[in-house]
C-alpha cells in the first residue's frame, strides 16, 4: 500500500517509553512513572456520579458538533471565575480532547505550506500535527534567559510567518508568560497578520501567580484547553476551543465532518467536573508538594540544571554535564533504577539529546520513592 509523505511524522517518544515501562511491569518489575504527563488521580468523584445518574435514562447519542449547550455555558462561567472575562458561550467549541482542537484550529487557519512558529523545547505533537497537515512548523530555539518562551525579538528574526503557537504553562518546562510578555507577542502578531494560537491546557496548575489567558488581551486569538490536566480526565478525551465569532461556523463545519461531536458521556462528566473545585484544588496541593520534593531531590541525584517551573507538573533538566545522549540515559534509568523518564528528543529536535523531562503528576509516595531510586543509582553510577 502506498504511504503519503505527509504521514511520515516522528514518533511520540514518551509513548514508546511508556511501552518499555509496561513491558518491564508485565514481567513483575517495579517502575516509578515520571515520564508521562498524566495525573495520578482519576476524574473527580462528582463527575463519575453525574455520569452514573445519566446512564439509565440517557442514550448518550450524538450531541451537536459544538458540544452540549450547558457545558459550553459553564465553561464560559469558568472564564469569568478565573480571569474576569465576560465570554460568550457561542464562541466555545467542545472538542475530543485538545488534540482535536489543534487539528481544527490548524485546518481552519492555515493553507498548505503555511509556516507556523513554535518554541523549542515544546510539545512534540504540535510539530507532528502541522507536518501531517502539509504545514511547516518553524522551530524557534528558546533560551533559559527568557524562561524558554518565545519573545518578540525571536519573531522579528523570522520572515513570512503565518502563525504562532505558544503554551503557558509550557510542556516540558512548566514556565509561563506574564501579562506583559503575552501582550507583546499578541501585539506583534496582530501587526504582522500572524494567527495567534494559545495552548492553555495546564491552566489551573500554577504554584505562584496564575497563568494569563490570551483572551485577557485580545478576542482575535484561538485558545485551546482541555479537561485532561487540571480536571484529571485524560482518557475521557474532552477539551474545548475559544475562537473569534467569525470562526465559529468554520470550526463547526469542520468538526461536523471530522469528529461529529466529542463523546457525549465525557461531556456529561466534564460538566460536573467544573463544580468539583475542592477535589481539584486538593490535587493541585499534591502537585505543589511534589514540585518542592523534585526541586530539592533532583539536584541531590546530580540533576542540577533545572528550568524554573511556574506551572504544569514537569521539571526539564539539562543533563549535558552527565551525558550527550539523553535517550540512552533514560533507558539506563528505566532498566537499572526502575524510574521512567522522558528524553528531550521529543521536545527539542536540535538540543533534546542534552535534556530529560521529569513528571511529578503521580502520588507523593511515588515521587519520594522515585527520587530515592534516582539518588541511589546516580550515586554509584
Amino acid at each position: 500500500m502506498r504511504i503519503s509523505s505527509r504521514s511520515q511524522v516522528d514518533p511520540f517518544i514518551v509513548m514508546d517509553v511508556m511501552e518499555k515501562a509496561r513491558l518491564i511491569e508485565s514481567t513483575g518489575g517495579s517502575i516509578i512513572h515520571m515520564e508521562v504527563g498524566q495525573p495520578g488521580t482519576g476524574a473527580p468523584q462528582g463527575a463519575l456520579e453525574a455520569l452514573a445518574r445519566a446512564l439509565p435514562d440517557n442514550a448518550l447519542g450524538y450531541t451537536t458538533a459544538l458540544g452540549l449547550p450547558q457545558l459550553r455555558a459553564r465553561i464560559a462561567q469558568l472564564y469569568l471565575q478565573w480571569y474576569g472575562i465576560d465570554l460568550s458561550a457561542d464562541r466555545i467549541i467542545v472538542t475530543s480532547g485538545s488534540s482535536a482542537g489543534f487539528l481544527l484550529a490548524f485546518t481552519a487557519l492555515f493553507d498548505t505550506g503555511a509556516r507556523v512558529a513554535l518554541g523549542e523545547p515544546g510539545y512534540p505533537s504540535y510539530r507532528n500535527i502541522l507536518r501531517a497537515l502539509d504545514l511547516h512548523p518553524t522551530g524557534i530555539q528558546t533560551r533559559a534567559s527568557n524562561r524558554f518562551q518565545v519573545t518578540v525579538d525571536d519573531l522579528e528574526k523570522q520572515s513570512n510567518l503565518d502563525g504562532l503557537l505558544v503554551a503557558s504553562p509550557a510542556n516540558p518546562t512548566g514556565t509561563m508568560l506574564d501579562h506583559a510578555a503575552m501582550r507583546a507577542l499578541i501585539g506583534h502578531c496582530e501587526t504582522r497578520d500572524i494567527a495567534f494560537v494559545s495552548d492553555e491546557i495546564y491552566h489551573g496548575l500554577h504554584y505562584g501567580a496564575r497563568a494569563v489567558s490570551a483572551l485577557e488581551i485580545s478576542d482575535d486569538v484561538v485558545v485551546i484547553n482541555s479537561f485532561s490536566k487540571y480536571f484529571s480526565m485524560t482518557g475521557w478525551r474532552v477539551g474545548w476551543m475559544v475562537v473569534p465569532e467569525d470562526m465559529v461556523r468554520v470550526i463547526e463545519r469542520l468538526a461536523q465532518n471530522m469528529f461529529i461531536c466529542a463523546p457525549h458521556a465525557s461531556q456529561v462528566a466534564a460538566l460536573a467536573a467544573l463544580d468539583c473545585g475542592v477535589d481539584l484544588e486538593a490535587n493541585r496541593a499534591v502537585y505543589r508538594e511534589n514540585r518542592a520534593l523534585m526541586l530539592d531531590g533532583l539536584p541531590k541525584a546530580g540533576f542540577r540544571r533545572l528550568a524554573p517551573p511556574d506551572g504544569a507538573f514537569y521539571i526539564y533538566a539539562d543533563v549535558s554535564d552527565i551525558t550527550d545522549d539523553s535517550m540512552a540515559l533514560a533507558d539506563e534509568l528505566l532498566n537499572n533504577a526502575g524510574v521512567s523518564v522522558t528524553p528531550g528528543h521529543d521536545f527539542d529536535p536540535g538540543r533534546g539529546a542534552a535534556n530529560l523531562r521529569f513528571s511529578y503528576a503521580r502520588s507523593k509516595a511515588d515521587i519520594i520513592e522515585g527520587l530515592a531510586r534516582l539518588q541511589a543509582y546516580m550515586a554509584q553510577r
